[in-house]
């Protein structure tokens, strides 16, 4: 655990192309921190395994999900994980099992390894592993994985808010 006044807990979300779930769940994430009084202490960025959509922004449905919840993801901006991604953060959060497998293959070194995890693998209830990627769906569909990354963040959020406190 890296968090302190001057070296926040570092977090990234990693989808396939960072336009609707890793965006979101970055998004999430930072309120959550911030909410807390801890928004100082906490990096979340996010990133997707490829590289269709670099520079651009967020899914217009993502953002609408976004919106309707009072989030704001107008900002967001597309880009690749990068190897440095793995010493640059303290959690490398894959959405589904398929980026869990493709992070696993880059990673170089045991640290890197010891990195990774699921989102949904932070709820003990979780029905899948994987966060259904809405790309291809409707709006209700990215309404319905928006609300299964906020229940995962909150459970992330709270195994790891003491560590943060206590580090801040």
């Amino acid at each position: 655990m890296t968090a302190s006044a001057d070296a926040p807990f570092r977090v990234v979300f990693v989808c396939s192309g960072n336009i609707c779930r890793s965006p979101m769940a970055e998004v999430v994430f930072r309120r959550l921190a911030e909410t807390a009084g801890l928004g100082a202490h906490v990096s979340s960025t996010s990133a997707g395994t490829g590289d269709w959509h670099v520079g651009e922004r967020a899914d217009h449905r993502t953002i609408a999900a976004l919106d309707r919840l009072g989030y704001d993801g107008a900002a967001h901006r597309a880009r690749q994980f990068q190897y440095v991604d793995f010493t640059r953060n303290d959690l490398v959060v894959a959405l589904d099992r398929s980026h869990e497998r493709v992070l696993r293959g880059w990673a170089q070194r045991d640290d890197d390894t010891d990195k990774i995890a699921l989102l949904q693998s932070f709820l003990p209830d979780a029905e899948t592993l994987d966060v259904p990627d809405p790309y291809y769906a409707g709006a209700p569909m990215f309404d319905e994985v928006l609300g299964m990354i906020e229940r995962a963040s909150r459970a992330l959020f709270r195994q790891l808010e003491p560590a943060i406190r206590s580090a801040g």
